[in-house]
Protein backbone atom coordinates (compact mmCIF):
# COMPACT_ATOMS: atom_id res chain seq x y z
CA UNK A 1 0.00 0.00 0.00
CA UNK A 2 1.35 3.53 -0.95
CA UNK A 3 0.82 7.11 1.18
CA UNK A 4 -1.95 8.71 -0.47
CA UNK A 5 -3.68 4.84 -0.11
CA UNK A 6 -2.80 4.58 3.66
CA UNK A 7 -3.99 8.40 4.20
CA UNK A 8 -7.19 7.64 2.41
CA UNK A 9 -7.46 4.46 5.11
CA UNK A 10 -6.97 6.51 7.96
CA UNK A 11 -9.62 8.99 6.52
CA UNK A 12 -12.12 6.40 5.81
CA UNK A 13 -12.30 7.04 2.18
CA UNK A 14 -12.68 4.05 -0.18
CA UNK A 15 -12.37 5.03 -3.99
CA UNK A 16 -15.03 4.32 -6.49
CA UNK A 17 -14.34 2.64 -9.98
CA UNK A 18 -15.00 5.12 -12.40
CA UNK A 19 -18.51 5.56 -14.01
CA UNK A 20 -19.05 5.08 -17.35
CA UNK A 21 -18.81 8.83 -19.59
CA UNK A 22 -22.30 10.34 -20.10
CA UNK A 23 -21.21 11.22 -23.78
CA UNK A 24 -18.43 11.13 -26.23
CA UNK A 25 -14.89 11.61 -23.87
CA UNK A 26 -12.69 9.58 -22.06
CA UNK A 27 -12.12 9.82 -18.12
CA UNK A 28 -8.83 10.90 -18.13
CA UNK A 29 -5.98 11.55 -20.67
CA UNK A 30 -2.21 11.83 -20.26
CA UNK A 31 -0.07 14.19 -21.78
CA UNK A 32 3.68 14.05 -21.31
CA UNK A 33 3.81 14.07 -17.75
CA UNK A 34 0.35 15.50 -17.23
CA UNK A 35 -2.93 13.71 -16.62
CA UNK A 36 -6.49 15.82 -17.46
CA UNK A 37 -9.41 14.75 -16.45
CA UNK A 38 -12.85 15.05 -17.49
CA UNK A 39 -15.34 16.72 -15.62
CA UNK A 40 -16.96 15.65 -12.46
CA UNK A 41 -19.76 15.25 -10.62
CA UNK A 42 -21.14 14.51 -6.61
CA UNK A 43 -22.46 10.80 -7.62
CA UNK A 44 -22.20 7.80 -4.78
CA UNK A 45 -23.81 4.63 -6.81
CA UNK A 46 -24.39 6.10 -9.91
CA UNK A 47 -27.00 8.42 -7.54
CA UNK A 48 -26.44 12.38 -7.09
CA UNK A 49 -25.71 13.09 -3.45
CA UNK A 50 -27.30 16.83 -3.99
CA UNK A 51 -28.81 18.27 -7.01
CA UNK A 52 -29.40 21.65 -7.24
CA UNK A 53 -28.50 25.68 -6.86
CA UNK A 54 -26.16 27.11 -4.44
CA UNK A 55 -27.76 29.84 -2.64
CA UNK A 56 -30.96 28.96 -3.63
CA UNK A 57 -31.74 24.70 -2.97
CA UNK A 58 -28.44 24.19 -1.08
CA UNK A 59 -26.41 25.79 1.65
CA UNK A 60 -22.68 26.21 1.27
CA UNK A 61 -21.88 23.75 4.16
CA UNK A 62 -23.82 20.87 1.29
CA UNK A 63 -22.21 22.42 -1.65
CA UNK A 64 -18.90 21.39 0.14
CA UNK A 65 -19.87 18.37 0.56
CA UNK A 66 -20.75 18.04 -2.99
CA UNK A 67 -17.61 18.99 -3.91
CA UNK A 68 -15.61 17.07 -1.97
CA UNK A 69 -17.12 13.53 -2.63
CA UNK A 70 -16.54 15.05 -6.59
CA UNK A 71 -13.17 15.33 -5.59
CA UNK A 72 -12.98 11.74 -4.17
CA UNK A 73 -14.59 10.45 -8.05
CA UNK A 74 -11.79 12.43 -9.21
CA UNK A 75 -9.36 10.57 -7.29
CA UNK A 76 -11.04 7.10 -8.41
CA UNK A 77 -10.27 8.54 -11.82
CA UNK A 78 -6.85 9.30 -11.24
CA UNK A 79 -6.64 5.64 -9.60
CA UNK A 80 -7.99 3.77 -12.12
CA UNK A 81 -6.20 5.86 -15.04
CA UNK A 82 -2.78 5.26 -12.97
CA UNK A 83 -2.76 2.49 -11.19
CA UNK A 84 -0.91 4.23 -8.03
CA UNK A 85 -2.15 7.67 -6.34
CA UNK A 86 1.86 7.50 -5.66
CA UNK A 87 2.65 8.50 -8.64
CA UNK A 88 1.09 12.12 -8.44
CA UNK A 89 3.71 14.52 -8.14
CA UNK A 90 1.68 17.78 -8.10
CA UNK A 91 -2.00 18.63 -8.38
CA UNK A 92 -1.64 21.91 -10.97
CA UNK A 93 -4.97 23.42 -11.51
CA UNK A 94 -8.95 22.81 -10.29
CA UNK A 95 -11.23 23.98 -12.71
CA UNK A 96 -14.68 24.10 -10.60
CA UNK A 97 -18.28 24.83 -12.13
CA UNK A 98 -20.57 26.42 -9.49
CA UNK A 99 -24.52 25.75 -10.40
CA UNK A 100 -25.48 29.25 -9.03
CA UNK A 101 -28.82 31.06 -8.39
CA UNK A 102 -29.26 34.24 -9.27
CA UNK A 103 -26.88 36.48 -6.80
CA UNK A 104 -24.69 33.96 -5.05
CA UNK A 105 -21.14 34.46 -5.17
CA UNK A 106 -19.43 32.33 -2.82
CA UNK A 107 -18.45 29.84 -5.31
CA UNK A 108 -14.57 29.56 -3.81
CA UNK A 109 -16.14 28.62 -0.37
CA UNK A 110 -17.98 25.96 -2.02
CA UNK A 111 -15.23 24.74 -3.61
CA UNK A 112 -12.90 24.52 -1.03
CA UNK A 113 -14.75 21.11 -0.57
CA UNK A 114 -12.85 19.69 -2.83
CA UNK A 115 -9.05 21.60 -1.97
CA UNK A 116 -9.27 21.06 1.57
CA UNK A 117 -9.33 17.15 0.59
CA UNK A 118 -6.27 17.77 -1.43
CA UNK A 119 -4.02 19.41 0.91
CA UNK A 120 -5.01 16.91 3.29
CA UNK A 121 -3.72 14.06 1.23
CA UNK A 122 -0.96 15.23 -0.75
CA UNK A 123 0.31 18.01 1.82
CA UNK A 124 1.63 21.02 0.07
CA UNK A 125 1.90 18.85 -3.31
CA UNK A 126 -2.09 19.04 -2.83
CA UNK A 127 -2.10 23.21 -3.25
CA UNK A 128 -3.18 23.97 -6.31
CA UNK A 129 -3.87 26.67 -8.73
CA UNK A 130 -7.78 27.43 -8.90
CA UNK A 131 -10.94 28.29 -10.96
CA UNK A 132 -14.38 28.26 -9.35
CA UNK A 133 -16.60 29.76 -11.84
CA UNK A 134 -21.01 30.41 -11.11
CA UNK A 135 -22.82 28.90 -13.54
CA UNK A 136 -27.06 28.86 -14.42
CA UNK A 137 -26.78 25.64 -15.68
CA UNK A 138 -24.62 22.20 -15.08
CA UNK A 139 -25.65 19.32 -16.54
CA UNK A 140 -27.77 16.72 -14.38
CA UNK A 141 -28.35 19.60 -12.53
CA UNK A 142 -25.33 18.75 -10.11
CA UNK A 143 -24.15 21.56 -7.58
CA UNK A 144 -20.90 21.48 -8.47
CA UNK A 145 -18.62 19.78 -11.67
CA UNK A 146 -14.88 20.02 -11.38
CA UNK A 147 -11.87 18.69 -13.58
CA UNK A 148 -8.28 18.52 -12.72
CA UNK A 149 -4.40 18.80 -14.02
CA UNK A 150 -2.27 16.67 -12.53
CA UNK A 151 1.64 16.24 -12.99
CA UNK A 152 3.23 12.81 -12.73
CA UNK A 153 6.17 11.34 -11.52
CA UNK A 154 8.76 10.89 -14.49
Amino acid sequence: MGIISDRLKELGIELPLPGAPAALYIPAVTVNNLVYTSGNDCRINGKLIFEGKLGKDLTIEQGQQAARQTMINLLGVLQAHLGDLDRVEKIVKLLAFVNSAEGFTDQPYVINGASELLQTLFGEEGRHARSAIGTSELPFNTPVEIEMIVQIKA
